[in-house]
């Protein structure tokens, strides 16, 4: 079966309903008249009975941005921030913490947050990007938004702040999963997947890394989204506690700092309320004595006093008020031998895939799908992702509609290549176990395997599933083998760690910032080596060291990262 080595390039988007925003804002425009969404119409059906029910919604109407604002509204003022967004009544918490990571992260932002705006060929139609199931769908909405009086039923623009961003966002999601009820009370990791198409890293806080604060700084640095919940109150509402926290409620993780305090150092996480005005109440709340005895150096570096539902707490506050973490990035992160983003995996993604449901006497196991792993390495080697088509989701499904099981395939089967025979699946033949998350949409499995070929083979709960499947692999250190690359050279001259290093770098630099492949070829070419033209280095080994040396998985070199090569540079001559 067809599968890719590598992770997809951007494919052409998706119009859901059929619906392409440029030809209905043109015609729109060319009528004089503000586009009515006929597909998630102004309506009792696109709140949804959940969230209606047991509400006092008389009076109920739908207005645009410009009747609801005291000033004239935007889409976004300077800069998308987590403190634009305030949530409504719908419990879409878990969907917020995540968009509150993703806007910590400009690049994954502008895949979701097109430009648009207010002023400039508004036609009351506005259009964003989700991902799913290995594709990206765009959705159109109009910016009619639900509102009792004047106060706005879902997400609403802060106090004094008229950017609509979160509303037309949020009302674009809730169309894309069939109504605002249906993003009433969710899954964090679906969230971070449909915003990011990535995969989420879930940690248990109660076993959590020793060195927690440091992972989580350096799963930031890389560009990983984070976010947390707390568990489950005596009740299925979510109720503010004593100390300040809300039970059954998702946060995002901001941030992470070590600093000295008193004669010691402190473990500091740093969270973000979506309800923007919730906060901890405990060690290290804004205004405590912690902050007023904390040294001056640290308090103008990470201190603020505000309402606005960011707080610090110290990390074990963290690990004992929260029940998980989830970090999400473009490929796995793994935190059983420290979180090391270096890490490079290589990943086969199987599209558009269907499994039938099970069969009488036993699941059916003509859907397998192999890969093997090459060498001995330490810690998590191989994640295994299923994420389900939406149209494989029933309302009433509380379950991921499938489970799957990986075997390896001894010597005996190797001949089968295609399918392995019934004969293979004996009742003594034991799965490979790992860590799983599951939530309705996504299946992770986080395995150790030894060298060897090996067998994913799903099966479903009901009668199909249409499913994306994709198996991350992790590859052999890099640095190993990088002294190959520089042998056949020979250098202009001797190189020392600080041999002018830096002033090399920005005369490279794009903008001062970076360098990508084609630069680092003609850095490489120009200051280091001599020889003739089949002795220099190529734009595709130049590819490769970027590839190998890129710790931001970002196609290019920063000047740490160049550092990091620099080493490897005077290491290899």
């Amino acid at each position: 079966m067809a599968y890719n080595q590598e992770p997809p390039a951007e494919t052409s988007i998706l119009k859901f309903k059929d619906q392409d925003f440029n030809s209905l804002r043109d015609h729109c425009l060319s009528r004089g008249q503000l586009f009515e969404d006929e597909t998630f119409p102004a309506m009792a059906s696109s709140i949804g009975q959940k969230l209606l029910q047991g509400k006092k919604l008389f009076g109920l109407e739908w207005k645009r941005p410009q009747d609801l604002s005291k000033g004239p509204p935007h889409f976004i003022l300077e800069s998308a921030s987590r403190f634009d967004i305030q949530q409504g009544i719908a419990g879409d918490c878990w969907f917020l913490a995540a968009l509150g990571s993703l806007t910590q992260n400009p690049p994954c932002l502008q895949k979701i947050l097109i430009a648009q705006s207010f002023a400039h060929q508004y036609a009351g139609i506005f259009h964003f990007r989700f991902w799913q199931c290995g594709q990206w769908v765009e959705v159109v909405v109009d910016d009619r938004l639900p509102v009792v009086g004047k106060d706005f039923l879902f997400v609403h623009p802060r106090k004094g702040n008229q950017e609509f961003w979160p509303c037309l966002l949020e009302k674009a999601y809730a169309k894309l999963c069939g109504s605002y009820s249906h993003l009433h009370y969710g899954y964090l990791p679906d969230a971070l997947v449909d915003l990011t198409g990535g995969v989420v890293t879930s940690v248990n806080l109660h076993t959590s890394p020793s060195n927690l604060v440091m992972a989580v700084k350096t799963a930031a640095r890389v560009g990983s989204l984070m976010t947390c919940a707390t568990p489950k109150g005596l009740t299925d509402e979510a109720e503010v506690m004593e100390n300040g926290l809300v039970n059954q409620h998702a946060y995002t993780v901001t941030g992470a700092e070590q600093i000295q305090y008193r004669r010691g150092w402190e473990e500091l996480i740093r969270l973000w309320n979506p309800w923007g005005n919730t906060e901890w109440r405990g060690r290290w709340r804004d205004g405590s004595q912690e902050w007023q005895e904390a040294g001056d150096q640290w308090k103008s570096l990470l201190y603020e006093n505000k309402d606005n539902g960011e707080f610090w707490m110290s990390c074990q506050d963290f690990e004992e008020n929260f029940s998980c973490l989830f970090i999400c990035n473009q490929t796995p992160i793994t935190l059983d031998r420290g979180n090391r983003p270096h890490e490079r995996w290589s990943q086969m993604v199987f599209k558009n895939q269907v499994v039938l449901g099970t069969a009488a006497g036993g699941p059916r196991r003509d859907t397998q799908y192999r890969f093997s792993v090459q060498e001995h390495m330490e810690g998590n080697n191989v994640v295994v992702s299923f994420t389900i088509m939406p149209q494989s989701l029933r309302a009433e499904d509380e379950k991921f509609p499938l489970n799957f099981q990986v075997f390896k395939v001894n010597s005996q089967f190797q001949q089968f290549q295609e399918r392995l025979p019934p004969t293979f699946f004996s009742p003594f033949r034991s799965a490979a176990q790992g860590v799983d998350y599951e939530t309705k949409c996504n299946f992770t499995r986080f395995l150790h395997l030894s060298p060897g070929t090996y067998v994913v083979v799903p099966s479903a709960h009901g009668e199909k599933a249409e499913f994306l499947l994709r198996i991350f692999l992790k590859m052999p250190d890099s640095d190993r083998k990088l002294g190959s690359s520089f042998s056949l050279r020979t250098p202009k001259r001797s190189l020392s760690e600080n041999d002018s290093q830096q002033s090399i770098f920005y005369r490279y630099a794009q903008q001062g910032l970076d360098i990508d492949a084609t630069q680092l070829q003609s850095l490489l070419n120009q200051e280091f080596l001599t020889g003739p033209p089949g002795d220099m280095f190529s734009l595709d080994e130049c590819r490769g060291i970027v590839a190998l040396m890129d710790l931001k998985v970002d196609g290019r070199l920063d000047e740490e990262e160049f550092s990091r090569l620099w080493r490897r540079l005077v290491h290899c001559q």
